[in-house]
């Protein structure tokens, strides 16, 4: 099988030269012009997991499984680090569960991304700290139609943004502190899979009061001017002659509202961050079955539909990921100019057929199968290695 994998893929995957330099402040960057990832300059394919959401709490954990991920054939290990357990107490920090797990990979020649679960994971924000979710005043939270509170908080507060934009400029400022030269750290995801669920848009009263207002103006102007190259789907709502976010956008304005919201919250985070260190900072989205409808997967993400809305706010996150359903229609979505295609999350079980469609078709910086330390490599020579080691080990040997 790793023969037929090498020759299948000499053909389609091919570096592109590198040119510039790095940004200052790291020496990890992605070309979007190439849809590379490169470091020290030289072009970096990932070859990677994504661990599952409880398996990085504890330094024996890395103990245990970045060993086995080194069997796998793995370059780069997907790593959670929740809000948390960086901050557990408002002003006060504790990373030395990551500088345990970054010590381990650097011993076992691995890279990380880390996964930043901040105010929100999978649409809620069970992974913020506690002295955010018991305070519902400091901290308000979305609200369904009914004026329900949901367990999500929403974009509007702004003590949320603040402190998060905090963490998240001190998280990435350890990193550098401990990691700046040795660059074993290669990217982080900030957020996982925003978005409102049930109604598809926050009601709480700041947002319906903003609701009600204008659409920025810069927002319309920046869609304007990219008029030819926005998606179909937003293009077919948007009327740039109105006012009211309904009368520009339709039936989408909910969706694209909270696009918006999410966008520009999401991008201080951003922002705070790079400015401790500069690595790439990339945002994922949970897709719908093609039958699914706003609210039944998180509403405002970055679904390639009204991804034009992020890339006109968000100008400090460098690219956009899909995960999980109809892999190939989704990914195709993702393959626009400037983005550079990375599968951050992508289910396990099919992982050795998408793998080699992600980097010979799509061209992709790196695939990550989630779940990935529930596999085990094989020690038995009876026993069929597990197709994604198979992958891999055949890219490796490339």
């Amino acid at each position: 099988m790793q023969r037929w994998i090498a020759i299948s893929l000499i053909g389609a995957f091919v570096f592109t030269p590198a040119y510039g330099q790095s940004e200052r402040g790291a020496g990890v960057r992605i070309d979007k012009a190439s849809g590379q990832l490169l470091v020290q300059g030289e072009p970096f394919l990932i070859l990677g997991g994504e661990l599952g959401n409880s398996s990085a709490g504890t330094s024996q954990q890395a103990d245990a499984i970045l060993p086995e991920m080194v069997r796998l054939h793995l370059n780069t290990v997907l790593v959670p680090v929740a809000w948390e357990q960086a901050e557990p107490h408002e002003g006060s920090f504790d990373f030395s569960i990551l500088d345990h797990w970054i010590d381990v990979a650097r011993q076992q020649n691995l890279h990380l991304v880390l996964l930043w679960f901040g105010s929100w994971k999978n649409a809620f924000s069970e992974y913020a700290p506690d002295w955010v979710k018991s305070d519902t005043k400091r901290f308000p939270r979305a609200m369904a139609a009914d004026g329900t509170p949901l367990e999500i908080l929403s974009t509007f507060g702004t003590d949320s943004a603040q402190c998060e934009s905090r963490a998240f400029a001190a998280l990435l400022k350890h990193a550098r502190v401990k990691d700046g030269e040795q660059q074993t750290v290669l990217m982080v995801q900030v957020e996982n899979e925003v978005g409102v669920l049930g109604s598809g848009r926050d009601r709480s009263p700041e947002a319906n009061r903003q609701f009600a207002e204008p659409v920025p103006r810069e927002l319309v102007q920046k869609l304007v001017a990219n008029r030819t190259e926005i998606s179909r789907e937003l293009a077919a709502h948007f009327n740039p002659q109105g006012k009211a976010w309904r009368e520009i956008f339709g039936e989408a304005a909910d969706e694209v509202f909270m696009a918006w919201r999410y966008a520009a919250y999401v991008d201080a985070v951003a922002e705070a961050g790079k400015k401790e260190y500069s690595l790439p900072v990339y945002m994922n989205a949970q897709l719908p079955s093609l039958l699914e409808r706003a609210g039944e997967y998180p509403s405002g993400g970055p679904h390639p539909y009204y991804l034009d809305v992020y890339r006109a706010v968000a100008t400090h996150i460098d690219f956009y990921a899909p995960d999980w359903p109809e892999f190939e229609y989704w990914v195709r979505r993702y393959q626009i100019p400037g983005n550079p295609i990375f599968i951050p999350e992508a289910r396990l079980e099919t992982s050795p057929y998408n793998a080699l469609y992600a980097y010979g078709a799509a061209r992709a910086l790196g695939f990550c199968p989630f779940g990935i330390d529930s596999l085990k490599a094989s020690n038995s020579t009876d026993q069929l290695e597990p197709g994604i080691m198979q992958v891999y080990a055949a890219l490796e040997s490339l």
